[in-house]
């Protein structure tokens, strides 16, 4: 039996929000994942390190489930749930997790580490990742891109202006590393189809991730999540796309 509108948000309403993970997700919105497989070449970057740094590291899952850390890890992160998670989560690996506002400077010294990751970070400080790498040492980022599920950005916020949906667009990223020194040897995009499967997975993703239509809730847009989940019994899935890119750059 197909479950009611109210039922479904107000399901989404009370799940918990701490971490980065998606698995509420399963079952109710589907998402593909870029072709090159960020946790496998973060792995693979982690077993040649000797310090290394996870920039934004959310609850920790990323770097959790990437294999054997460096003999020196460290992971920043600026909300306070998540740093609570993932320090549970990361210091019985032997990673030490700080608290940090994502705002320059990065709380390490210069040349601290041969190895900087992030998995989308919401900002780039390129400067602050040049001079914290030691010479030789890389930055593997994989970031959101423009115009990321931005079908379902523009259903509640209407047609968004060319510079808002060409933000966060891969060759700035280029520009700003190579600007901060740094040298891009590998830099790939895609754009990747998501399915939401009910009205219920719409709202744990707007509460989830705040910056796609700012300021949300139920009752703002109340009205337009009554239309969308009776087209979603009308129609299907709603469809959208997210872009996602990879950014590797060294330090010469």
């Amino acid at each position: 039996m197909t479950r009611s509108f109210d039922d479904l948000v107000a399901e989404a309403e009370a799940a918990p929000m701490e971490g980065w993970d998606f698995s509420w997700l399963d079952g109710r919105a589907t998402e593909e994942r870029p072709s090159w497989g960020y946790q496998r070449l973060l792995g693979e970057r982690l077993a040649g390190a000797a310090a290394a740094l996870d920039v934004q590291t959310g609850g920790g899952e990323v770097l959790a489930g990437a294999g054997k850390l460096p003999p020196l890890t460290a992971a920043t992160e600026s909300w306070p749930p998540n740093v609570a998670k993932a320090t549970r989560l990361l210091h019985p690996l032997g990673a030490v997790v700080v608290h940090d506002e994502d705002e320059p400077p990065l709380p390490f010294g210069d040349a601290a580490f041969d190895l900087v990751v992030s998995r989308h970070p919401v900002t780039v400080w390129w400067a602050e990742i040049a001079r914290v790498l030691r010479p030789g040492g890389t930055y593997l980022s994989q970031q959101v891109g423009p115009a990321s599920v931005f079908e379902l950005v523009e259903y509640f916020l209407g047609p968004q202006p060319e510079e808002v949906r060409r933000a966060r667009h891969p060759e700035d990223a280029r520009r700003d590393a190579e600007a901060a020194g740094l040298e891009v040897v590998d830099l790939r995009a895609e754009s990747l189809r998501t399915e939401f499967l009910d009205v219920g997975a719409v709202v744990w993703f707007l509460r989830k991730v705040i910056w796609m239509v700012p300021g949300f809730t139920v009752e703002a847009y109340r009205g337009r999540l009554r239309e969308l989940h009776e087209r979603i019994g009308r129609e299907g899935p709603f469809v959208a796309h997210t872009t996602r890119f990879l950014i590797e750059a060294r330090k010469p």
